[in-house]
């Protein structure tokens, strides 16, 4: 039996510390969650003056990343009035989160977690998720 890939104490701590560099060099306080394959919390940080508004949505917009295996902000866009996802939002008992700022970790084209950001602009927020990415890409 193979067992899935996931992400690991050590990625996320990577990820989280390249997300307070970012978070840093924006000058804003952030919220940062780190999931496993499975959706399930890893590690998480609020920095000091972190919205306490923000901690809920960075966890939620981690796990509806691999919820769903999609951004976000992809999400936000499919889930307009009109379009092929509306309502999407109420689903899995309300807990996903549809703006940006919630990105799933791809490693040799499999899913293997995901990380949520939320303190600043829905583009701020996906540019710290990013960074986090990018401290585990090999």
């Amino acid at each position: 039996m193979m067992l899935e890939e996931t992400l690991s104490l050590s990625d996320a701590k990577q990820m989280l510390a390249a997300a307070e560099t970012k978070a840093e060099s924006l000058g804003i306080a952030y919220n940062v969650a780190v999931v496993d394959a499975g959706g399930h919390l890893i590690a998480f940080i609020r920095q000091d003056r972190g919205l306490i508004g923000s901690i809920d949505l960075a966890i939620k917009k981690a796990i509806t990343a691999r919820l769903f295996d999609k951004s976000t902000d992809y999400l936000a866009s499919l889930s307009q009035p009109g379009e092929p996802l509306f309502g999407i939002h109420e689903s899995n008992r309300g807990d996903v989160v549809i703006f940006g700022g919630g990105i799933p970790v791809v490693r040799n084209g499999q899913v293997i977690g995901a990380v949520g950001a939320s303190s600043g602009t829905v583009e701020q927020d996906i540019a710290v998720a990013e960074a986090a990415i990018a401290a585990i890409s090999h």
